[in-house]
């Protein structure tokens, strides 16, 4: 299995190996992106019976990222020569098209293209061409093609001509995702730099509400220089999953004014831990929590302040969604996560053997 350490989907790898290892699988991880922290090293090895294989390679949404894609997928091979893997999963499609000699499930997270059309409200520009092949190449050689949304699918069918797929929902390991004593606080998460996280619009209706906002994130892009800067909202930086969980615990609200989000797992965390949710009105984040947050229009500052401020203000409002969207929560859990793959792994491994025996009956 394929992690990257750079976002969310490290999260969700972590998570899915520790429960298909749980199952009787045995995970092999190579990890991609950039170095692992001590702590996703030590995350990766508790969770990866075969061993963790580490990479600083490029991945395909980063700048200039092609000779280090071309040498990821050779390695990739060297690697399922050494661990002989019954199947491979990788979490970026891109890989999908190696060549393996085992099935292949790859996952759709995200990808530039849906991201550049939500985010600037027009289609990528022509520079991100080999990316758009690239991924139409690398689903088309999938087994199997999974997304943790039904939008996403619909994305990447849309942009990659994805003809089959399965959604598959991503599910979190809640043990450390707990309500606490609730405060007054309202909290988010996320790239605070990222436009598609979009969480600077908190910044401007932050000032007057009778609660301070946190938020919790990386300030700076991590390939160009400078960084936000903010007038209302308390940047509290890049923290721990451990200290994340502990501000999710205490805060009462749960701020997500994103742009874009495949699937949301900032949001399921904070649903677990009791908060109150604010979201914003986009596919991903109302196929999941319809009718367990309250939503907002995109780039409407005067809603999303006067959301905030009627949750601040009602709590029994506030602790009724809470309620209603931790509940939902304790439905996506890793384990469901797992068994679902598991039987995606059992299909597309059937499917190969009987390709296999009609070729050797056909010889």
């Amino acid at each position: 299995m394929t992690a990257d350490t750079v976002g969310g989907v490290w999260t969700y790898a972590i998570d899915l190996a520790r429960a298909l290892s749980d199952q009787g699988f045995e995970i092999a991880l190579a990890t991609m992106g950039g170095p692992a922290s001590p702590r996703q090293r030590s995350d990766a090895q508790q969770s990866a019976i075969l061993g963790v294989f580490e990479s600083s390679f490029r991945l395909p949404w980063m700048d200039e990222p092609w000779r280090d894609v071309a040498e990821g997928k050779r390695w990739l091979l060297e690697l399922c020569s050494h661990v002989s893997p019954d199947i491979v999963h990788v979490n970026d499609p891109v890989y999908a098209s190696n060549g393996y000699d085992a099935p292949t499930v790859a996952v759709g997270h995200s990808c530039v293209l849906s991201w550049w059309q939500a985010v600037w409200n027009v289609p990528a520009p022509s520079s991100w061409q080999r990316y758009r092949s690239a991924m139409t190449k690398g689903l088309a050689s999938a087994d199997a093609v999974i997304a943790p949304s039904q939008s996403m699918l619909d994305s990447l069918r849309r942009y990659y001509g994805v003809e089959r797929g399965q959604v598959i929902p991503n599910g979190r390991d809640s043990t450390q995702l707990t309500p606490g004593n609730k405060e007054e606080i309202v909290f988010a998460a996320g790239r605070v730099w990222d436009p598609a996280k979009n969480l600077m619009a908190l910044d401007g209706i932050a000032d007057g509400l009778p609660w301070s906002v946190y938020v919790a994130g990386e300030q700076r892009h991590p390939h160009r220089e400078g960084g936000v800067e903010v007038s209302h909202i308390q940047l509290l930086g890049c923290l721990t999953a451990e200290d994340v969980a502990d501000w999710l615990a205490r805060a009462s609200i749960y701020a997500f004014p994103a742009r874009y989000e495949p699937f949301g797992l900032s949001v399921l965390e904070a649903a677990l831990a009791g908060c109150a949710l604010v979201l914003s009105d986009i596919p991903t984040l109302r196929e999941q929590w319809d009718g367990k947050a309250v939503f907002v229009e995109l780039d409407d500052p005067a809603t999303l302040r006067l959301a905030i401020h009627s949750l601040i203000q009602e709590p029994d409002l506030r602790q009724m969604l809470a309620m209603r969207a931790r509940r939902h929560a304790l439905t996506l859990t890793s384990r469901r996560m797992a068994s679902a793959y598991s039987g995606v792994y059992t299909k597309v491994l059937a499917g190969r053997r009987m390709m296999h025996e009609e070729v050797t009956c056909a010889s």
